[in-house]
């Protein structure tokens, strides 16, 4: 890697730079201030010790192991919390300058942006679209990110909100108009901010229950996302208007985005998750998002100051204000009489009223999200009918644009559990002890002749039972009360044949919520793809699923759609990152043809992380990835751990993901299919990869029998059990490698800096491709198709991330047994470096990523004092029997660290 001395920066990352010295200086007057000068001499002793080690010094290296070896808990806590510090402002940093960097593109660039919605419109003009064959693809467009817990993120609201505001304030500072005392009164909240993060606990003593997950979820959904949905559609109306000439009506424009949440109704390993988890899940979105409409309409209140003397309302609104006055006589009662002749602050206060009792539960109150709608599109039409167009009509287009985008839901919720307990459950319902042994076949047959006969439990149910019945109740009084949208579909993870769905159509009729008018059960039912097997045989499985009779009229009485998710985890768990991502690619190819020769509309779903590994990346570039025909204008994926904070943590930032992803679904719309002859020719080279990196990764994943004593000695993985973060458990009820979940194996190798579930055997696997097809033919497949690219990408980063050096020390925690699985894993390190930088032609990795090569520089020696920090306390925790409750404290403050300066969880 190139060293510090030699980097050279840019023009247009000088301001990072400013920003990364000032905000590093800031963060060492804070520890002075609060930790005196021997916390902050502790800490300079530290980093310059690091930088000594990162430049090659030999003495600086062992003074560093030194330094950070037998240090008291407290003290080690102080100093892990000191470069945690930094980091935190200095990824608000880098956050920023994206945001500096995108206005700065804006204000100064001839072209619109790359992947914006301009770059979109431009593009579709050259295609042959006009303004209204945009709007007709538009309508046809559909992006869904599903927000889910996540068990290793556990940072405060508290402290989110603090990034939010420091994140505003370093905005405001870009400011040219701004004095320099004004300069100082920004810093100095800044300032503020920071000092007092510093006094607050960053992560929570107790363990975090549904309820902080879902409020976690909220954060991002009610303060980012809620704030820039109208956005969007204005960059829509606005480059519209530019490239066409044509600008559409906020209000009626097609509807892009959608949102859903899995936290609260994901089942899968979470005991605390069930009907009633659900039922306090809706409510809680709605009276959140209700909540935002209630200040919005105050809001609006005041600003339409509209006097009837001065200008006129429609009749429709005066007719809807006399309505309210008899429906809701204490919102006119307590309005001033001075207001009496403003229709607008009349009426708004008005539906601020009815908000506040829909919040309350109370009678008179708005029955569902379209009545709330038809009052604002009310005040809509009078402001445009009256000359109100430059006179507030633009903030209640804003809110009719939320309205119509969250409801009086927020986030469509999922529900999610796995087949492992609707095979339990149907063994029970059936009287059937054999069940779990019967063939996939056989079970399917049972299980149709049922749903045909509509048969009855032939026994009763224990507690599991119960519960897994009283969600599918819950989600129909769910819709019921919420609104249709509030509700979404029933994911059954862990599915491998086509018996896993029919089992719970089954359940849903026996928990008696059939719609009475068509015969058939009013729920979506998913199946996750997650194994290997499973992917493997995605076609078979779904061409199963729809010959059966009885699944096909549900299907129909649905709307002939069937959404299947491809879960990226567990087969990355099993096989690797390459053999996990060619059997998704497949598995799409495969599902598509099913559908299509099924004369079924496929919905593709992407289950996936926040690491690469798993899948994580920004939203768009699932689109770009995908097989041609696979996506079809909609966009569903899971979003969590840092791809949450990546993608939605700034508001300027989710409006970008956003745009990004509409330019990505809308020119894969337009874009021609490759050759058939090509495709062969990429898979039988992508096969070659993946096999051969498939067989490395199981050799000494799965084959190697000390391998899972390894994984437990040399990763803080004891720690990341026992951590406060959730309710999921961190392991399955199986054997080795396999019993892990998926989070959490991420993650312990994420802090070791092994990261082997990001590249481990893809060396090999190019090695292999290279001699069977020529390492031209990869060079060339990487250059023109987007999935190999991204994969190459993604190890690429990993590969940096993977630090050797570190991980050495890590090592030295399992003994003399371990060597042997080092020198393996050093060697397919070695191996991958060497075959990536040849095929992508550079020296060193991340040549071609300059910007991203030099920040891994500068931040790393920040990283090295915590991780041998935590290296020498696990050494210590354990052989005290992990009992030493100050010890494991500071260690968890050490995970938390190395994930802010790894910007990776699991």
């Amino acid at each position: 890697m190139i060293q510090r001395q030699n980097l050279q920066f840019p023009e247009k990352d000088a301001a990072l730079r400013e920003d990364v010295h000032a905000l590093g200086g800031l963060v060492g007057e804070v520890l002075r201030d609060q930790g005196g000068e021997r916390l902050f001499s502790l800490v300079e002793g530290d980093r310059l010790a690091a930088i000594g080690r990162r430049e090659g010094r030999a003495e600086s290296a062992v003074e560093l192991v030194a330094r950070t070896a037998g240090r008291g808990p407290g003290e080690a806590r102080d100093l892990i919390r000191a470069f945690s510090t930094w980091f935190e402002v200095v990824n608000l940093a880098e956050r920023v300058h994206r945001v500096r960097r995108r206005r700065e593109y804006l204000l100064h660039s001839e072209r619109p942006q790359p992947g914006g919605i301009g770059d979109c419109m431009h593009k579709l003009k050259r295609a042959g679209y006009d303004a209204q064959k945009v709007l007709e693809l538009l309508s046809g467009v559909t992006i869904h990110p599903v927000f889910t817990a996540h068990p290793t993120e556990s940072a405060r609201r508290t402290i989110l909100r603090k990034h939010q505001q420091i994140a505003d304030m370093m905005l405001e500072r870009l400011d040219p108009t701004l004095t320099p005392f004004e300069r100082r009164s920004v810093w100095e909240r800044i300032r503020m901010e920071v000092t007092s993060g510093w006094q607050t606990e960053a992560h929570p003593r107790e363990r975090l229950t549904v309820a902080d997950e879902r409020e976690h979820a909220l954060f991002y959904l009610a303060e980012v996302v809620y704030r820039v949905v109208p956005a969007l559609y204005e960059e829509i109306a606005l480059w519209m208007q530019a490239v066409f000439g044509t600008p559409p009506e906020l209000g009626r424009m097609p509807l892009v985005l959608r949102f859903g949440s899995w936290v609260g109704g994901d089942m899968d390993g979470n005991d605390e998750v069930h009907a009633k988890s659900i039922r306090e899940t809706l409510l809680r979105q709605q009276q959140r998002v209700i909540s935002a409409y209630f200040q919005e309409c105050q809001a609006l209140a005041e600003k339409l100051s509209q006097s009837a003397g001065r200008v006129g309302a429609s009749r429709e609104l005066e007719a809807r204000i006399a309505e309210y006055d008899i429906l809701l006589p204490k919102a006119r009662e307590a309005a001033s009489t001075r207001h009496d002749r403003m229709p607008y602050r009349i009426f708004l206060g008005q539906v601020a009223e009815r908000l506040r009792i829909t919040y309350e539960g109370r009678p008179n109150h708005y029955e569902s999200a379209d009545q709330f709608v038809r009052d604002i599109q009310l005040v809509a039409a009078s402001l445009a009918a009256n000359h109100g167009r430059h006179a507030g009509l633009f903030p209640v287009e804003r809110l009719l644009c939320r309205a119509l985008t969250f409801g009086f839901h927020l986030a469509t919720l999922d529900v999610r559990q796995h087949a492992s307990v609707h095979r339990e459950v149907v063994a029970q319902g059936l009287g059937r002890p054999d069940w779990e042994g019967l063939a996939p076949e056989a079970r399917s047959r049972a299980l149709c002749d049922s749903i045909t006969r509509d048969r009855g439990p032939a026994a009763g149910f224990d507690a599991t039972g119960r519960r897994t019945l009283a969600v599918f109740e819950a989600m129909i009084q769910g819709r019921s009360k919420f609104g249709e949208r509030a509700v979404g579909d029933y994911v059954v993870s862990g599915t491998e044949s086509a018996d896993d769905v029919l089992s719970v159509l089954l359940l849903a009729r026996w928990a008696d919520i059939t719609d009475r008018a068509v015969g058939e059960v009013p729920i979506d039912i998913v199946p996750a793809l997650e194994s290997m097997a499973a992917l493997e045989g995605a076609g078979g499985v779904l061409k199963s699923l729809l010959a059966e009779p009885s699944y096909r009229r549900h299907l129909a009485a649905r709307g002939g759609r069937q959404s299947v998710l491809l879960g990226y985890s567990e087969s990355n768990q099993e096989a690797g990152i390459a053999a996990s991502r060619h059997a998704i690619y497949q598995a799409q190819v495969e599902l598509v043809a099913a559908a299509a020769g099924a004369g079924v509309d496929l919905a593709l779903f992407y289950g996936r992380g926040g690491p690469s590994s798993r899948g994580g990346g920004p939203i768009e570039q699932l689109v770009e990835d995908a097989p041609d025909g696979a996506t079809r204008g909609r966009l569903r994926a899971t979003e969590q751990g840092e791809g949450i904070g990546n993608g939605y943590g700034l508001r300027r930032i989710a409006l970008r993901s956003f745009e990004k992803a509409v330019f990505a679904v809308a020119m894969d719309r337009i874009e021609q299919p490759r050759a058939a002859a090509r495709e062969r020719e990429l898979h039988a080279l992508m096969g070659s990869i993946a096999a051969a990196s498939a067989a490395r990764y199981r050799a000494l994943m799965h084959e190697r029998p000390e391998f899972p004593c390894f994984f437990r000695d040399v990763t803080p993985i004891d720690v990341i059990e026992r951590m406060h973060i959730g309710g999921r458990v961190a392991g399955r009820a199986r054997e080795g490698v396999a019993a892990m979940r998926p989070v959490p194996w991420v993650y312990a190798w994420m802090q070791s800096r092994h990261v082997l579930p990001g590249w481990y055997g893809i060396g090999t696997g190019l090695e292999a491709a290279a001699r069977e097809h020529g390492i031209e033919a990869i060079r060339g497949a990487a250059a023109d198709w987007a999935f190999l690219a991204k994969l190459l990408d993604d190890v690429e980063l990993d590969l940096v991330r993977a630090d050797l050096d570190i991980a050495a020390h890590y090592e030295a925690l399992a003994g003399d047994g371990a060597a042997g699985i080092g020198a393996e894993i050093r060697r397919e390190h070695a191996l991958a470096k060497r075959w990536l930088t040849e095929i992508q032609g550079g020296q060193e990795l991340l040549d071609r990523r300059p910007a991203l090569q030099r920040s891994t520089v500068l931040r790393a020696p920040y990283g090295d004092p915590m991780h041998l920090m935590q290296v020498d306390l696990l050494r210590r925790w354990r052989a005290g029997g992990r009992e030493d409750t100050a010890i494991f404290e500071a260690l968890l403050a050490s995970v938390s660290g190395i994930a802010l300066a790894l910007q990776a969880t699991g």
